[in-house]
């Protein structure tokens, strides 16, 4: 897996102004200085009369600079100068030289910033259009291994059916038309899992000039430019199955074989799988594009958020239906979900109306809202996971077999579902795709020991991290998006008890210890920034909290049904 570009990390850290003593958020940046700035340098620097005239954009805008290299003629000079005839780099005095007079002489940082906007160009065309659309040919693969399977397992029936009215007279024949779909069937299928094993290795090496790409794009010094251009092999074409036709035979004692019928692969030319041009791919791409322009007002709004230096309580209401606040989260329309620790699960509005009430079987951080509006909640006694759709429809989603689930998230980066579960002395933390499809499994750390005892409460980070608090281990255990352990948070005293854990957009986690009755806030890398509610602020029996998309901060108490309102952002 390919490391995220700058311009991707720049959407997930505190971007730092770059005057001097200055800590304010840099969301723009000057091209002339290469510095990021705050708005109240920005300013400065259009007012003073030696940088009024200067470039500055948001920091997204910016100009890549170029990599600083002295020239080995002129020890004291950088390269910054370009001479097209030579195609080699100079300083402002080799252009002067005769060799390279009447020459044409340009901007090396300007051939720079066209060589790497090229760069990330076909980087982009790997991620948007090369990768989707083979991945969209491999699902293909497997929908045509689903029907190849059914069909054939319908042919075998039918012949069955036919075969039985006269089995004495038809056992060898059925016997061997049902060999011969067997080997139709290994032959049709050896082919798809040929194909399947071509796209897997396509994509492996899409993935490989990808990080290729991404090198390139990385490099500190100028070699960018006199690397070789490197082509995207087109994807490998493929076939569909020509699917076996199974003809119907008439009954008659003289000729069986006709009677059952046969089973044969058609005559014809196997059709071609559909390769979607890039071209087309252009309506798809900009509805793309606009996702991550939305992505990127959105880091602006971040760089402009910091910490307040106090928390003020913005409201507070009493939620009708369940006894104490276990569990609280708002979904996507702005609702309220709350239950208790006796399986009571709510739906608020915000001034604390009634508007579902249901029994589950309780727990912990047992439940979420997805994406697209659902609710999906886990029964550890059932040893299932639930869906409730919008129109309040109650389903079977994903059955865990052996393992008790007993918290639930579902990813806002992709949809993604995540359970922590246990079984006996064992816990883990498996990925579903939105679909119900296992992904991917987390129990232990790079050593060897396990990662959980009783992961009760779990979010992601907007890393992607999964962060996941352990009430029995007494720590928050945080691991990447690839499982792998990156720390744990043991708290701040002899104590901590954690409970409920949540991530802001300014990537903070978020967690209550129940020992103290305290929420402590930690830096995406699990520092330890502050205590920002205590028993001062009036709370007590901490048990969850949750950010909603206006920054506010909701807590949920083990006493009382009240849920607080905080806001804690700037």
């Amino acid at each position: 897996m390919s490391e995220p570009s700058d311009e991707q990390a720049a959407m997930q850290h505190y971007l730092v102004c770059g005057t001097e003593d200055c800590q304010k958020n840099g969301q723009f940046y000057c091209n002339a200085c290469h510095r990021p700035l705050c708005e109240q340098c920005r300013d400065e620097h259009q007012k003073s009369p030696n940088t009024k005239n200067h470039e500055i954009v948001l920091y997204r805008h910016r100009k890549h600079q170029l990599p600083v290299e002295l020239c080995q003629d002129h020890p004291t000079r950088n390269k910054e100068l370009f001479c097209r005839e030579c195609s080699i780099p100079l300083c402002s005095k080799c252009s002067t030289m005769k060799e390279h007079k009447g020459h044409d002489i340009d901007d090396l940082e300007e051939i720079y910033a066209d060589k790497y906007a090229v760069w990330q160009g076909e980087f982009s065309k790997i991620q948007k259009y090369f990768l989707p659309t083979t991945n969209s040919l491999k699902s293909d693969i497997e929908e045509n291994v689903t029907e190849i399977k059914n069909l054939m397992e319908s042919i075998r029936t039918s012949m069955k059916t036919e075969a039985e009215s006269l089995k004495n007279l038809v056992d060898e024949v059925t016997s061997e038309s049902i060999e011969n779909t067997h080997t139709m069937e290994k032959s049709l299928l050896k082919m798809l899992k040929s194909q399947e094993t071509t796209y897997d290795d396509y994509i492996a090496y899409l993935w490989k000039m990808s990080d290729e790409f991404q090198e390139y794009l990385s490099i500190t010094n100028q070699k960018l430019l006199f690397t070789k251009n490197l082509k995207i092999q087109p994807i490998p074409e493929t076939t569909k199955p020509v699917p076996p036709v199974f003809t119907a035979g008439r009954f008659s004692k003289n000729d069986i074989t006709e009677l059952l019928g046969k089973v044969n692969v058609p005559n014809k030319k196997p059709e071609k799988r559909k390769i979607q041009p890039m071209e087309a791919e252009s309506a798809h791409m900009k509805s793309t594009e606009k996702q991550l322009e939305q992505s990127k007002e959105k880091s602006d709004m971040k760089q402009t958020l910091s910490l307040s230096s106090s928390v003020t309580k913005v409201r507070e209401y009493s939620v009708p239906g369940v006894d104490n606040a276990y569990h609280v989260s708002v979904d996507k329309s702005g609702r309220l979900w709350a239950s208790d620790n006796k399986g009571n699960l709510v739906q608020t509005d915000l001034q604390g109306n009634l508007l579902q009430r249901i029994q589950t079987s309780g727990g912990f951080g047992y439940r979420t809202a997805t994406q697209d509006g659902d609710l999906i909640y886990t029964d550890q006694y059932k040893k299932m996971i639930y869906r409730i759709t919008p129109d309040r429809r109650i389903t079977e989603f994903i059955k865990t077999g052996d393992w008790k689930p007993i918290s639930v998230h579902s990813s806002r980066i992709n949809g993604d579902i995540l359970v922590g579960m246990y079984k006996e002395r064992e816990a883990k933390v498996t990925r579903y795709s939105k679909t119900g499809k296992e992904i991917q499994n987390i129990q232990r750390d790079n050593k060897g020991p396990g990662l959980y005892s009783d992961p009760h409460y779990i979010t992601e980070n907007i890393n992607g991290d999964i962060c996941t608090s352990d009430n029995s281990n007494g720590k928050v255990v945080v691991v990447n998006k690839s499982g792998q352990h990156r720390f744990s948070y043991t708290g701040q005293g002899s104590g901590f008890w954690p409970y409920g854990i949540c991530t802001d957009v300014l990537g903070h986690i978020l967690v209550c210890d129940s020992f103290s009755d305290t929420v402590h806030l930690l830096d995406q890398d699990g520092g330890f920034l502050s205590i920002i509610l205590s028993p001062q602020q009036g709370i007590d029996s901490l048990r969850d909290v949750c950010v909603d998309d206006e920054n506010n901060l909701y807590v949920g108490q083990y006493k009382t049904n009240t849920v607080t309102v905080y806001k804690y952002l700037q």
